[in-house]
């Protein structure tokens, strides 16, 4: 009947003095959970009452509740470090993105094509409408040129040709 309380052979043993054996097996009963099995034999072999004095269970209560307490303050101080990081990660990323200001004016890319004077060269032409906004520097934006318009250098321009000619402007078209 209580043999999942106690061994049958440790019940056995102490079966005589049934008012032993109800003590202790009420003790069992309500401190089954807080008991270590070790305990259990311990108290059951050598009969000894301080393991179940009211002192020592209460004892051992006092020690389960703060262990109790303890684990749900660090449970509660995980949780508000896990919600203070993602808040801050939050504010961090809101404040980083690459979101367009009100004052934002978008330049749109266009071409045109312009004819070649004499004297002109590929640099003066780009020096005039070279954007350092879009391009790192004006060998890129003298590349660019040449490849709209297949030269294979920049030196290979001719007075009275067209040249296309990218440039940006604010203004949609």
């Amino acid at each position: 009947m209580f043999s999942f309380f106690l061994d049958k052979r440790m019940f056995a043993r102490y079966y005589d003095n049934r008012t032993v054996v109800r003590k202790y097996l009420f003790v069992f009963y309500r401190e089954v959970k807080i008991m270590s099995e070790a305990m259990m034999i311990a108290a059951s072999l050598y009969n000894d009452p301080r393991y179940f004095s009211e002192s020592e269970v209460r004892i051992r209560n006092n020690k389960i509740r703060r262990r109790k307490i303890v684990r749900r303050q660090f449970i509660m101080l995980m949780a508000v470090l896990s919600v203070l990081i993602f808040f801050i990660m939050f504010n961090i990323s809101v404040f980083n993105s690459d979101a367009q200001s009100d004052t934002y004016m978008p330049e749109y890319k266009y071409y045109k094509s312009i004819t070649v004077n004499y004297g002109d060269s590929l640099w003066t032409i780009a020096d005039s409408l070279y954007s350092s906004d879009h391009y790192d520097d004006i060998n890129d934006y003298i590349t660019e040129v040449c490849n709209i318009n297949n030269l294979a250098d920049a030196s290979d321009i001719i007075a009275g040709k067209s040249l296309i000619v990218p440039y940006y402007s604010t203004e949609f078209k």
